[in-house]
């Protein structure tokens, strides 16, 4: 058996953190995308 099996640091179901990784870059983005968005629409007055 490989040794790396015998000690696992976390048994937690991959797709979680996945899953948190993904709406974690993809609040940051649509963050970016609505403030740029505030900035053009307010830049307009």
């Amino acid at each position: 058996m490989n040794k790396f099996e015998e000690e696992v640091q976390s048994k937690r179901n991959d797709a979680i953190d996945s899953g948190i990784g993904f709406v974690a870059s993809f609040g940051f983005f649509a963050t970016l995308f609505i403030i740029a968005s505030l900035v053009d629409v307010f830049s307009q007055f």
